[in-house]
């Protein structure tokens, strides 16, 4: 294997349950309440449907679950599935600072592979802080985005990692596992340009699911090119030559203890939209709003409000990604939930309307305080000429306003309302809370089969 192949092969052969903070493991477990909570919040999504049949059709040993349904499908089947419903709602957490992306994507494979070798959940929360290293480590290092290149280019090499250590392979395996995720797989920016597709919502599924197979196909003796990163038409040949950080040194936390949680099902870069609206709205007279202005900074208005269907969406994708959109219904109903995506909402002649009194602009401020602030300001100007501003520079969910255990805990009941009943939320919560001392986390998963 190449050298840069070799640093994070090494990187997560020496990254030790037994040396993880007691931060680290809760704050990683902290990632899996959010993660199954946006899953099961999911879950009778119709792409939920169509990705839970995908799975149905997929069986071998060994097997592993879709989350809530009792068929059991392949590791890598359920990890598109589960990958998929995990973020179908767009609110699982979140890390931005060269480039961006959502590293709980990585936690569908390495749940699924976990599950199928009955491993134990220490093992997973190990398995799952490799991913999470790997996975924001390029995000520190390299804009790839800016290249053309889609998130499941790093998501399917830290998820790769991630199981192949729970698989237990050596140095040599682990270095082929990184070269057949990656060299097959590398996936477009495309998906997030444009009217957006249902692909978005199942593109870090994808990954987990490619990341799967090219771990087992590791195991087995499989072999892919030996320089995926460093050779002539390698990685690097796309990117140029960077550094990928992974390593912790001292008593630097693991990269899990510091990604966004979201308080909205939009995209990140909406979340202080969101808030701003909302809590400025009692101040507003909705009713005789006569223009609305955003301010923001160059990525929420270069991913939010870029183009004509940001003003005009056609499909929920497009809706959570249009600033537009969750600022007209965050000041018509005081709340943005899943539901605000419906299909008639997105019909609605009253947020249409608001929608066309939204102007948005990029403020030079905003945008050299980001991604330390990811700050929104709001004007609205009413129809006498009053005006009211208001401004958000660190959502909840964000590292600097961070929901607490108690937050946490709220948000998964309320994306389990609609899934089963309070005891059996109670019995997941305590079990995810409990995590580590779990001997199989197979008995974890089953907690979650659908009882009505």
């Amino acid at each position: 294997m190449d050298a840069a192949t070799a640093h994070l092969v090494d990187h997560a052969l020496r990254t030790d349950y037994a040396a993880l903070s007691e931060h680290t493991v809760h704050e990683c477990k902290r990632r899996l309440i959010d993660t199954i909570a946006c899953a099961i919040g999911a879950y009778d999504e119709p792409l939920s449907r169509m990705a839970r049949a995908v799975a149905a059709r997929c069986t071998g040993t060994p097997s592993a679950s879709v989350w809530g349904s009792p068929v059991p499908s392949t590791p890598e089947a359920a990890a598109f599935a589960n990958g998929v419903m995990l973020r179908l709602d767009d609110i699982s957490d979140n890390y931005r600072v060269k480039s961006g992306g959502h590293p709980s994507d990585t936690i569908a494979g390495v749940l699924a592979a976990g599950e199928a070798l009955h491993a134990g959940g220490a093992s997973v929360i190990n398995a799952i802080t490799i991913a999470y290293d790997v996975y924001c480590g390029l995000i520190e290092s390299f804009d790839i985005n800016s290249k053309g290149w889609d998130q499941p280019v790093y998501g399917v090499v830290a998820c790769a990692l991630g199981v192949g250590r729970l698989l237990g392979l050596d140095r040599e395996q682990m270095g082929n596992a990184v070269s057949l995720a990656l060299v097959p797989n590398m996936a477009l920016f495309e998906t997030r340009a444009g009217e957006i597709s249902n692909w978005k919502g199942c593109a870090g599924g994808n990954a987990s699911r490619n990341a799967v197979f090219a771990a087992f196909l590791a195991r087995d003796g499989f072999t892919g090119p030996p320089a995926a990163l460093e050779g002539r038409y390698g990685l690097w040949n796309i990117t140029g030559q960077f550094d990928w950080a992974v390593s912790v040194d001292g008593n630097a936390q693991h990269r899990i203890t510091q990604t966004h949680m979201k308080s909205y099902p939009v995209c990140g870069h909406g979340q202080s939209a969101v808030q701003t609206a909302i809590e400025m709205r009692p101040r507003v007279r909705v009713d005789d709003i006569a223009q609305i202005h955003v301010d923001a900074y160059r990525m929420s208005v270069e991913l939010m409000a870029n183009e004509p269907s940001r003003w005009a969406p056609a499909t929920r994708e497009t809706a959570d990604h249009s600033l537009p959109y969750v600022v007209a219904a965050a000041l018509l109903d005081g709340e943005v939930v899943p539901q605000s995506f419906a299909d008639d909402r997105l019909r609605d002649p009253a947020l249409a309307a608001l929608m066309q009194k939204v102007t948005v602009a990029e403020d030079p401020d905003i945008s050299a305080r980001f991604p330390q602030s990811w700050s929104t300001r709001i004007r609205v100007r009413h129809g006498a000429g009053d005006e009211t501003t208001h401004e958000v520079r660190h959502p909840k969910g964000h590292i600097r306003d961070p929901l607490s255990d108690a937050e946490l805990e709220t948000k998964f009941r309320g994306m389990f309302r609609g899934f089963g009943g309070d005891a059996q939320c109670h019995a997941v919560l305590d079990a995810l809370w409990q995590f580590e001392h779990a001997h199989d986390v197979a008995d974890v998963l089953t907690l979650l089969l659908r009882r009505n």
